[in-house]
């Protein structure tokens, strides 16, 4: 699934999640890297980076590179971070052509691959950019049993001196994935905008995740069921030499 999700709120993505606790999540996350790293570099590639608002903490301790669908979240993070590398990609397919001692992908992105074979090839792409005791570090989406469509929708509401975005959400489920429907009203010095935006995002199990990991030749070392947010964290490895032939 290639498809952009963040071409029209790019602008305003980092205004709507001002209150997410970036700082801390990044340390939680470079705690458990070194909990488990055993390869001997720093390099660190964070998947579906966004405007590189968990890289802003991570690069204190790692040399640092970003990858995301979307090209506008990515030129935020450039003009940010000149000294960080990002690319352009899809996680699904990426081949950036080097190995990583660290590979993240956190706030839910995986679950943008939406279909069990898709998770599986993604998360040996991480597995073939990471170097041997390098660690993956993986947030989740919801899983079947957690996930609960319907309900009040909710609201949020953002402002900055040149903006104000009012942004209202509801869930529902599409047989092994659920949808998040968002409206957004945009103001601004030109007056008034709106649009829908809808988030496909898959419902995998904790046995899909576990089985696309040992696939992936990759040993899950830490599994914390309510990692950062209250939706797990996975903490995989790559051996520490590759076996032969």
């Amino acid at each position: 699934m290639s498809e952009s999700f963040y071409a029209r709120s790019a602008e305003f993505y980092d205004l709507v999640y001002a209150g997410k606790p970036y700082a801390d999540e990044a340390a939680a996350v470079h705690a458990r890297i070194q909990a488990h790293l055993r390869s001997d570099g720093d390099a660190l590639l964070d998947v579906g980076c966004g405007t590189g608002n968990h890289l802003a903490h991570l690069r204190a301790h790692y040399t640092v590179d970003g990858l995301d669908l979307e090209e506008g979240l990515l030129q935020i993070a450039r003009d940010r971070y000149p000294d960080a590398t990002f690319h352009q990609g899809d996680m699904v397919e990426f081949d950036l052509g080097r190995r990583f001692d660290a590979i993240v992908c956190l706030f839910s992105a995986i679950g943008y691959v939406y279909t069990e074979a898709r998770l599986r090839q993604t998360i040996a792409r991480f597995a073939q950019h990471l170097r041997p005791g390098g660690v993956a570090v993986v947030e989740p989406w919801l899983s079947p049993g957690t996930f609960r469509p319907g309900g009040l929708p909710w609201l949020n509401v953002s402002e900055s001196d040149a903006l104000k975005v009012v942004r209202m959400g509801c869930t529902a489920r599409d047989g092994d994935a659920s949808v998040i429907e968002f409206v957004y009203v945009l103001g601004h010095a030109g007056g008034i905008e709106h649009w829908e935006e809808r988030h496909p995002l898959a419902l995998f199990t904790h046995a899909q995740t576990m089985d696309a990991f040992a696939a992936a030749g990759l040993e899950v070392v830490e599994h914390d069921p309510h990692g950062l947010t209250g939706r797990g964290l996975y903490v995989a490895r790559r051996p520490e030499s590759d076996p032969p032939g």
